[in-house]
């Protein structure tokens, strides 16, 4: 299933395998998707590739049932395999013509550029779908991760006109600096999956975009 760029827009739910138990997982972006998730990101570091593939594949079939993009943390095979809608590559992965020649025209592309407006040119450049800053806050996903600034939302908006994803340490209490900088989409883990009602939590998030 091939999704449109207008698409790429709205809260970006990546989960952690930390947060809950591997038969939970389904379920609970089940509920970020019901909340109103634009995107799912699939993170899981733990290098059981069985487990992965089947993970993957299950919430591969659960977005295309809602028609929310699933993107696949830093692993373009496994991407290829469960059938997701795309990609998100960090500096240290293998790069974006390889991931666009073996996932096709119609992925959705992303790739981390921390704070740095030239990693933002090289992406945008490369044909990347959408560019990613961050942490813009203190963050228990990635304590640390280099600090960024919604500056650079402003700065890679006007330049190179691509969608943008701002991360790192996101809650309802400061996502407004994001929004008002012209993030397109908030991507959020601990927020949406750590909280007590994922349904809920999602919504909330997912009203700031209504309200802007």
């Amino acid at each position: 299933m091939s999704y449109p760029a207008a698409r790429l827009s709205g809260l970006y739910a990546i989960t952690d395998a930390g947060l809950q138990p591997d038969e939970q997982l389904e379920e609970h972006v089940a509920l970020a998707i019901e909340g109103g998730a634009r995107l799912i990101q699939y993170r899981d570091k733990s290098g059981n590739n069985r487990l992965r593939l089947q993970q993957a594949r299950a919430l591969a079939a659960l977005c295309d049932t809602h028609s929310v993009p699933l993107i696949i943390n830093d692993d373009i095979r496994l991407a290829a395999d469960c059938g997701a809608a795309g990609v998100h590559l960090g500096q240290d992965d293998t790069g974006l013509a390889t991931a666009r020649k073996l996932l096709g025209d119609n992925a959705i592309i992303g790739i981390s550029c921390y704070n740095s407006p030239e990693l933002a040119r090289q992406a945008a450049e490369q044909g990347a779908d959408y560019i990613a800053f961050g942490r813009f806050f203190a963050s228990r996903t990635k304590p640390d991760a280099i600090q960024a600034t919604p500056d650079l939302i402003i700065d890679s908006k006007q330049r190179w006109g691509i969608p943008v994803a701002a991360i790192g340490g996101i809650t309802l209490d400061n996502a407004d600096q994001l929004l008002d900088a012209g993030a397109d989409m908030l991507a959020v883990v601990r927020g949406v999956f750590a909280a007590t009602d994922i349904r809920q939590a999602t919504a909330d998030f997912a009203r700031m975009f209504a309200q802007e």
